[in-house]
């Protein structure tokens, strides 16, 4: 790539064409380079390089312009070019934001501060493994797991605060508290066996999550969802209102909500300029998402949760809660309609931005994908083994489909599924990995249990207690909610599809969109849209509470009286009981 300076200025026209068309690659490298989230920086002995090279050209060129002046005017130079140019005796442009951010980082490091950092966090390992080891943590193993759960809970709650990644103390938090149950077990063997029992009703969660996540990322490096996103064209701030709404729950039912809401924003920031109105829409997607993955089996971790567990079918909880969720929905598009925000919209918004083009065969990748996503329950009751495998079959297929139709073009290798591996949110994972496991040791340690009889004692309403979990999972995360209950009540006390777990999938799925934190979907949202807390509490969460409890009542006023949605999916007989 490093060609002589006599090479370019005698192949080109002018030594102005030899310097621009020689620092083009350069400017594009500026452009990209400038759009990066983690700077790509240069080596230092090439960047020297450069520096001299481009300095010599540009002697060069002004001499040669110089001499042609008296015969004919010179042909400019691009202002543009110049920014590469080292001016200050530092740091020219091209140089590596992390050598400028190095320098500054020199300036100011103190290393007392890390010093101190790193023996703090190493008198309270110390701390701790001295406190497993001591002979209090077998007599008082309860208190000892409750109180490691709370600081650890307490650190995932504040991790913005304390700047410790939530993954990293979930983590954390399990095997500490598995140290502590193979203190206080009986022996040892037995907390083996109770930790070997857990790990394969967790992994086939995370191996779920991981299927479906890898098929969706798949689907949205072929840009499929522009098949649904590009047929939205209405402008009428009214109807945007509804029709984002039921587009996101129907999508958020197949897909997460987490994909869903930001499948959703992407669009609004193309279809709406920013304004009140925009936040709106967003915040309309938070409410769609939510409500759209608690009515069937795949469109939320909570109600997969109860449905690998055997808590719920997939027949029982579509008719059960379609209603309900629907309900939850349109409550609040239906109050929102009246808001000044949405009347006094005036249609300024022209036509769709525009959008990467959709990669090729991209259409394929998304019917197969999507079908993939829908055949898991159908795979389930046709073979009976559990829906992590079905999500398998379907990674599988579009594996080897994608392989085939992208071969032997290097080019398309981030359309492969490798490099989706490395897109889709591991840390996520690794984060239920670590809250399924700890609540697991609790149940193990019969901590659940004790709970459960004392809410059974002073609550004896079902119903109020699935609507508690919902309030609380607006606050705290729904997928250790869900599981502390499925650990506290087993199939016992609440047979497959009671009106108590069909409550608690419901409740745990929607009650998350009362607070902007309370859901996956509105922390992407605050995110993408730099939506504050304040704001939502304000124009939002009043709607959400009131969606909430109308499908809490609608649930319920169906149960008492005894009504079932009628549906041609009842008559396939390898969904029912599925």
């Amino acid at each position: 790539m490093a060609l002589s300076t006599s090479y370019l200025i005698g192949t080109l026209s002018s030594p102005s064409q030899a310097l621009s068309s020689s620092l083009s690659p350069f400017r594009e490298l500026r452009l990209r380079h400038s759009h990066r989230s983690s700077p790509l920086p240069l080596p230092p002995s090439l960047l020297s390089s450069r520096r001299h090279q481009w300095r010599e050209m540009v002697v060069i060129a002004r001499a040669e312009d110089k001499d042609k002046s008296s015969s004919s005017s010179p042909a400019p130079i691009d202002p543009r070019d110049y920014e590469l140019l080292d001016t200050s005796g530092k740091c020219d442009p091209l140089c590596s934001v992390d050598d400028v951010s190095s320098q500054d980082f020199e300036e100011n490091y103190q290393p007392k501060t890390d010093l101190l950092k790193a023996l703090t966090i190493l008198a309270l390992s110390l701390s701790g493994a001295a406190a497993i080891n001591h002979s209090w943590v077998a007599a008082n193993q309860d208190l000892a797991m409750v109180l490691v759960f709370a600081i650890g809970y307490a650190g995932i709650i504040f991790e913005e605060s304390l700047a410790f990644n939530k993954s990293g103390v979930g983590l954390l938090m399990a095997v500490c508290l598995w140290v502590i149950r193979s203190i206080g077990a009986p022996s040892t063997d037995i907390a083996v066996t109770e930790l070997t029992q857990s790990s394969a009703e967790v992994s086939e969660i995370v191996f779920f999550l991981l299927g479906a996540m890898t098929i969706v990322e798949i689907v949205d490096a072929h840009q499929g969802f522009k098949l649904v996103t590009d047929n939205i064209t209405t402008r009428n701030p009214r109807i945007l209102l509804w029709v984002v709404g039921f587009v996101t729950f129907f999508l958020s039912s197949v897909l997460d909500n987490l994909t869903s809401t930001i499948v959703m924003v992407s669009l609004l920031r193309k279809l709406v300029p920013p304004s009140e109105y925009r936040k709106i829409l967003g915040a309309v997607v938070v409410l769609a998402a939510n409500a759209g993955g608690a009515w069937t089996p795949i469109g939320d971790v909570t109600t997969t949760m109860l449905w690998i567990h055997g808590q719920i079918s997939t027949l029982k909880i579509m008719q059960g809660l379609f209603v309900p969720a629907v309900l939850s929905l349109a409550v609040p598009l239906a109050l929102m309609s009246l808001t000044s925000e949405v009347n006094g919209t005036a249609q300024n918004s022209s036509g769709l931005l525009a959008t990467e083009q959709m990669a090729p065969r991209g259409r394929l990748v998304f019917a197969v994908g999507l079908g993939a996503l829908v055949f898991v329950p159908v795979f389930r009751a046709l073979t009976g083994l559990p829906p992590y495998m079905g999500m398998l079959l379907g990674l599988g297929v579009l594996w080897i489909l994608t392989d085939a139709i992208h071969y032997g073009d290097s080019g398309r290798q981030k359309l492969k599924v490798p490099q989706a591996l490395s897109r889709i949110d591991t840390q996520g994972v690794l984060f239920f990995l670590g809250i399924l496991l700890s609540v697991s040791s609790l149940e193990a340690a019969g901590i659940l249990r004790e709970l459960a009889n004392y809410l059974d004692a002073h609550i004896p309403n079902v119903e109020l207690i699935a609507t508690a979990i919902g309030v609380v999972s607006a606050i705290i995360d729904n997928v250790p909610l869900v599981a502390a209950t499925m650990g506290m009540y087993d199939l016992t006390s609440f047979p497959r599809d009671s009106e108590f777990w069909q409550l608690v999938a419901f409740c745990a799925g929607t009650g998350g969109s009362m607070l902007i934190i309370g859901s996956a979907a509105g922390v992407a949202f605050m995110g993408m849209e730099k939506v504050d807390f304040f704001w939502y509490l304000r124009k939002v969460s009043g709607f959400a509470f009131a969606g909430y409890s109308a499908g809490i009542i609608a649930y319920l006023a169906a149960q008492n009286l005894h009504l079932s949605i009628p549906t041609a999916v009842a008559h396939l007989p390898f969904i029912s009981g599925s």
